[in-house]
């Protein structure tokens, strides 16, 4: 057992081992020996037995502890078991959702020129194409919310390319399939570091269309409520909205029945401003919040409650 103050040698070197060049490649031949997998099993075998698998991981680990915790706290009306019921909902969206990575090319089945003839359902046809054609730039925010990584392929389809931020995962060769892959069906990817507001705002000065989860835990931005407690949330859609005076629309995907979806695109949000005129960036904060609130509450068990979200 390492003193207190001293750093735990074993685990500094585990830590070094796993993030070097030779480790990155071995993991990633297995996750592409994975991926081979599961694409032998066919789409919705897959999906069946990825949730499967996720609900039974679910039951040791510590995340579904604090999915229970932050479901009590949000839903005090429901009883323990509907939040069970949720959190078991949570735990088979995970699982199919990343099933359904590998077969998102397929998955995303629609024509916009034959719409409802696909898996994919449309709700705000001409908010896509409005946006696409108003040459103004744009900002799209959304949320953990089923499988949203369909949302930037469905804009894709329609015409609409949408530069969207990402948090690239620490191994390098998987960041870089991940990227070459996504980009060819949805377009440019963002890696959210350091270097991602710069590109994001040249992008809006270019005319073109930012896409952005903005549900998680932003420790520097202003506290604003969400179920009923102040949680700190990103900010970067008011602030951008702010700089540019453009467009802010939400978009979420909800998962549906029989292996099927539906896409939703809202209108323009109208955000608060302030005495000046300006979008107002805490309130607009807190505006962009209260939907994604309504779009978890509709659909409870298709949003990440395993994140500490309220800390």
């Amino acid at each position: 057992m390492a003193l207190p103050g001293k750093k735990n040698p074993i685990k500094t070197w585990m830590r070094r081992v796993t993030r070097s060049r030779p480790a990155h490649a071995v993991i990633a031949f297995c996750v592409r020996g994975l991926i081979v997998g599961v694409r032998s099993l066919g789409e919705k075998r897959a999906g069946r037995v990825a949730g499967s698998v996720a609900r039974f991981i679910g039951r040791f680990v510590p995340e579904s502890k604090l999915a229970r915790r932050n479901l009590a706290v949000a839903f005090p009306e429901k009883s323990d078991a509907e939040r069970e019921q949720i959190l078991q909902g949570v735990w088979n969206n995970l699982g199919c959702t990343v099933a359904e990575y590998v077969f998102l090319d397929k998955l995303v089945d629609i024509d916009p020129e034959r719409l409802g003839e696909g898996r994919i359902d449309v709700v705000g046809v001409d908010q896509f194409l409005a946006m696409r054609d108003d040459g103004k730039p744009g900002i799209i925010f959304s949320a953990h919310l089923a499988n949203w990584e369909i949302l930037a392929v469905v804009a894709a389809r329609f015409g609409l390319p949408v530069v969207s931020l990402f948090r690239a995962p620490t191994n390098n060769v998987i960041a870089e399939d991940l990227m070459r892959q996504r980009e060819q069906m949805m377009g440019k990817l963002v890696a959210s570091n350091r270097g991602a507001t710069f590109e994001v705002g040249a992008a809006l000065d270019r005319g073109e269309h930012i896409g952005m989860l903005c549900d998680q835990h932003h420790s520097r931005g202003p506290k604003v409520p969400f179920f009923g407690r102040l949680v700190h949330a990103n900010p970067l859609v008011a602030r951008l909205a702010r700089h540019y005076d453009c467009p802010v629309h939400g978009a979420r995907t909800i998962r549906l029945p029989d292996g099927r979806f539906r896409v939703e695109l809202t209108p323009p949000v109208d955000m608060p401003r302030d005495e000046e005129g300006l979008i107002d960036v805490d309130a607009g904060t807190a505006k962009v919040m209260s939907v994604v609130e309504g779009w978890v509450r509709e659909n409870p068990e298709q949003w990440l409650w395993l994140h500490n979200r309220w800390r």
